[in-house]
């Protein structure tokens, strides 16, 4: 493995929109993710809507010249401390290069950004089966874990009121 750089994504070069799309698709077939693919709709339309979207970031980790792993994060606001969060949404290493650090080098570069805007927290949800995200975010002094905090979904489909 050549040195690991992270770099902000540029996801209008649709060769890093592809590889942020393989990476999480990776991940989504897996266990922890989803156990399926990305849906062809999510594929197509990922690294637009991340575009577009007001106050997302995107980090991608190359090893030489290939995205090997991806942090897709979105800065908030707490209210309790009035300054801005950031929420790393997503984290995904391909399978062939995990266990080499790259998830750490995302992480740092994560809360450097942070730092950068001022943040209070970095906010993240985690499948309790996921042991090594866990493991990771735990060198990071992310925790407690468990109650009395849950974060549930409801999916919301079509435009009812």
């Amino acid at each position: 493995m050549s040195e690991v750089a992270i770099r902000g994504a540029d996801l209008g070069d649709p060769a890093q929109a592809s590889a942020l799309v393989e990476i999480l698709d990776a991940y989504a077939r897996e266990p922890n993710g989803q156990s399926a693919p990305l849906p062809g709709e999510a594929r197509a339309n990922l690294a637009a809507g991340l575009l577009a979207h007001p106050t997302a970031f995107v980090l991608l980790a190359f090893d030489g010249a290939r995205a090997v792993g991806a942090a897709v994060c979105f800065v908030g606001f707490s209210t309790f401390a009035a300054k801005p969060l950031v929420n790393l949404h997503d984290l995904a290493v391909l399978p062939s290069h995990r266990g080499r650090g790259i998830g750490s080098l995302l992480l740092a570069e994560v809360e450097r950004r942070a730092r950068e805007r001022g943040a209070c927290k970095l906010t993240l949800e985690v499948h309790a089966s996921n042991e090594g995200a866990m493991r990771l975010y735990r060198r990071f002094g992310f925790g407690p874990w468990g109650a009395p905090t849950l974060f549930v979904t409801k999916p919301i489909t079509g435009s009812q009121p």
